[in-house]
């Protein structure tokens, strides 16, 4: 079978770790292509606070140009991004910082995309008005990209519906179930 290795590191004391919504948006978003007899598809897309980059690199692996972003102020995690990318024999992924709610001249470099991809961005909520800031950006660059997103409900009061209607966007819910 195939392996997808992901680098860590700690920040302090804490570990960076894969969500089991980040694995479970892995394996049931990306599907390979060629050789297995699977449909290959050029697909363009950033991956939003990159982490451990399981969803990105496995969209590299399946043929997708990727770039993987997260913090630019947190040169280890860039570095873990490309270790990741590395070990993984995906050297053609471009790593970017990229700090939430910010436009940064890097973001400007980017090529138009059609996907956004944003494993358990919404963890915590005082950043999830920056995460969609960020989306909003990136769609109104390229009207007809998508934001795929996969998250973790870590409590019932949260809701990003408020921040979707300031942003004029909208969120279609696909249950985990759906995908198999």
């Amino acid at each position: 079978g195939r392996q997808i290795f992901l680098a860590t590191l700690r920040l302090g004391s804490v570990p960076s770790v894969l969500s089991t919504c980040g694995m479970q948006f892995s394996l049931r978003t990306f599907r390979f292509g060629g050789e297995d007899g699977g449909e290959s598809v050029e697909v363009t897309t950033p991956e939003l606070g990159a982490g451990t980059s399981l969803p990105g690199i496995l969209a590299a692996k399946c043929g997708a140009s990727v770039t993987l972003t997260d913090n630019c102020h947190l040169p280890c995690c860039l570095e873990n991004c490309r270790r990741s990318c590395e070990v993984n024999g995906v050297s053609e992924v471009k790593v970017l910082g990229m700090t939430w709610g910010q436009v940064s001249p890097a973001m400007l470099t980017l090529p138009p995309v059609d996907v956004i991809l944003g494993s358990d961005c919404f963890y915590d909520p005082k950043d999830f008005g920056d995460v969609l800031a960020t989306v909003y950006y990136f769609m109104q660059q390229n009207p007809g990209a998508k934001f795929w997103t996969s998250y973790q409900e870590r409590s019932s009061d949260w809701s990003i519906e408020p921040l979707l209607k300031r942003w004029k966007l909208t969120c279609i819910h696909f249950p985990l179930a759906l995908f198999g």
